[in-house]
């Protein structure tokens, strides 16, 4: 039996999971997690093999959630089921610590492999992804100019580009205005840019955000 806690912030997707798990015999949904306190509460709490976690939640989410998982129970699986496509986030939070990686739009067909397949200990993820992850993201590669920053720079531009201040990034992330600034700084000076108006511009361009400037 794999037992599974499902951890996302919308109720109405939370049931839809339940209900499309309960079709499989082995595996038995035995939590619910809607932020990141109540996330850390279950794997505190409950004895479970596999964590589907949802990379936007209220409190503490993302990548910093998966790490605090991981910290606290090294052995536990993370398959993230997540809006965002696997070109924004599956490189990292894979090595952030999540064993696989799933669209949500992909969840109604690939979530039951998905579960089993990192329960027994594999990887779910695309092989492009794999390629990815098995080659690095050397300094000089050719890739995207945004594979290049790190984690938290990522997170700043993310939250730059959905059109926050400083204060707001600072605040959202427990950080210093400070310390928010000197990302903003250095993610600038990497992808060669002035600008958070040419960073919206890039991330339209590259599909990181809609058509409102909005980050997806």
């Amino acid at each position: 039996m794999i037992r599974c806690v499902i951890a996302d912030d919308h109720t109405i997707l939370r049931e839809g999971l339940k209900q499309l798990l309960s079709n499989d015999p082995d595996i038995r949904v035995i939590g619910e997690a809607s932020d990141g306190p109540s996330v850390m509460q279950a794997v505190r709490s409950l004895e479970f093999e596999v964590l589907v976690l949802d990379m936007s939640m209220p409190g503490k989410s993302g990548l910093d959630l998966i790490r605090w998982v991981k910290a606290e129970r090294p052995e536990l699986r993370i398959l993230v089921l997540t809006m965002h496509d696997e070109g924004q986030y599956a490189i990292r939070s894979i090595r952030a610590g999540a064993s696989g990686y799933l669209t949500k739009e992909s969840a109604a067909s690939k979530l039951v492999m998905a579960i089993r397949k990192v329960a027994g200990g594999g990887a779910f993820i695309s092989p492009e992804v794999a390629e990815q992850f098995a080659l690095g993201l050397p300094a000089g590669h050719d890739g995207p100019v945004h594979e290049t920053l790190s984690d938290r720079e990522y997170q700043v531009f993310q939250r730059l580009v959905a059109g926050a201040s400083v204060s707001d990034i600072a605040q959202g992330l427990n950080l210093s205005v400070k310390t928010v600034s000197t990302h903003k700084a250095r993610l600038l000076q990497k992808m060669g840019m002035d600008s958070t108006a040419e960073l919206v511009r890039y991330a339209l361009q590259h599909g990181l955000a809609d058509a409102s400037g909005e980050a997806i």
